[in-house]
């Protein structure tokens, strides 16, 4: 009985170090850069539709309560299964992958492999989710004002055509809100990395999230499932708008984020560190002795 239960040092030991969450990070760019075409396609749907799960919950939650910070503290849920069960979010790979670049363990034709296909199955998840989620909505029996339908229809109306109207200042304005969105998806990314626990992986990914969805920034996953299903209900909002308007310079932005504002970051203050300690730890390792035939 004893033995199982944690003294002081083993919870201690549940933190990891930055220098060790950086090499981490170019450990798990290598890692991501292996995976199959048909992996990245089933972990990138898998973390659409559940993005979509959580995006759904948040709004119910805001709208039972009339307290929007609701929907932001039960948003998280969503982000920590996907770190949890080690799926693909194309804007946590933003951050990721150009270390592993970075460090010289993947090619720039990897790189620009996991994007294209986890942003693909990202945007697969989205649609099959928020396809279902629509047809619940219409065809439940009750008024679509006393459903999320609204929300979801202000919310991708104002996604796009709210920026459109105003031009080149909206088309800025979503930008920003896009570099700030993944500064904290990424945080969040990394954040994780310094626990082994399931708990302490949860809380550290949980934060960042938080902030940036009370915050009301743009997330390009998030933003495929939630234009598209309001274009479903009823939105007034057409691919071209969703794609001009809102996708394409969200996605630019939550890269820029990712590469410059997080992977690059750490990779200048801790990755030479972790090359070196790695490297020390090598020498101290004794040979193998040679077996005897």
């Amino acid at each position: 009985m004893a033995s199982n239960l944690l003294t002081h040092s083993d919870l201690g030991m549940d933190y990891i170090k930055p220098v060790d969450v950086a090499k981490n990070m170019v450990e798990t760019a290598a890692a991501k850069a292996a995976l199959s075409v048909k992996d990245l396609l089933i972990r990138g749907f898998l973390s659409g539709a559940l993005l979509g799960f959580a995006t759904s919950l948040a709004l119910a939650g805001s709208k039972q309560t009339g307290v929007p910070l609701v929907g932001a503290l039960i948003f998280p849920v969503g982000f920590v299964l996907i770190v949890l069960l080690g799926l693909e979010l194309v804007t946590g790979n933003f951050a990721l992958l150009p270390v592993g670049v970075q460090a010289g363990r993947v090619s720039a034709s990897q790189l620009l492999s996991n994007f294209f296909w986890v942003y693909g199955g990202n945007l697969i998840g989205s649609l099959f989710y928020g396809f279902l989620l629509a047809l619940t909505l219409k065809y439940n029996g009750t008024a679509a004002q006393n459903t999320i339908t609204p929300l979801i229809t202000a919310a991708a109306e104002a996604k796009t055509i709210g920026y459109s109207h105003l031009g080149a200042v909206g088309l800025l304005v979503c930008f920003i809100k896009a570099i700030l969105c993944n500064w904290m998806v990424c945080l969040a990314v990394v954040a994780a990395m310094t626990s082994n626990s399931t708990i302490g992986k949860s809380v550290a990914a949980a934060i960042p999230i938080f902030i940036f969805f009370a915050l009301g920034y743009e997330h390009s996953v998030v933003n495929m499932f939630l234009i598209p299903t309001g274009m479903m209900l009823g939105a007034k909002v057409s691919i071209a708008e969703w794609w001009l308007a809102n996708q394409i310079p969200v996605t630019i932005g939550n890269f820029l984020a990712g590469w410059l504002l997080i992977g690059l970051p750490m990779f200048l203050t801790y990755g030479k560190q972790a090359t070196e300690t790695e490297r020390r730890s090598s020498a101290d390792m004794p040979e193998k002795a040679e077996v005897p035939a």
